[in-house]
């Protein structure tokens, strides 16, 4: 795998890249990347987000089953799912609803890097 660094900033350009009203999951992003045992690390890239240089929408990613996994990063209990609702996303006990519909897989929508 890169050095974490370097892959922090691919998983934040990755991140930018999700359109509002769609999520993602830390599993399709570390696949996305070419190392799919590393979804823990998107996770510690999500949580470090607020260092990158350029705005990452990190409330755009959850668990592989679509619960808001990271929402005590976001400095409130409902802050993550106050911004995902603010895009049209649907969330009831933490969980995004219609996550098949929503679900955006970077290794479908996008050119492998």
């Amino acid at each position: 795998m890169r050095n974490k660094s370097d892959f922090f900033e691919l998983v934040w350009q990755v991140v930018a890249l999700i359109p509002k009203g769609r999520v993602t999951s830390y599993g399709a992003i570390a696949r996305y990347l070419g190392s799919p045992q590393s979804s823990r690390t998107v996770g510690y890239a999500m949580n470090a987000s607020h260092t990158s240089s350029t705005q990452v929408p990190a409330h755009r990613v959850v668990n592989r089953n679509g619960l808001l996994t990271g929402k005590h990063w976001f400095g409130g209990p409902n802050a993550m799912q106050e911004l995902l609702e603010s895009e049209g996303i649907e969330v009831t006990d933490d969980k995004v609803m219609n996550f098949d519909k929503v679900f955006w897989d970077p290794n479908k929508e996008l050119e492998h890097i």
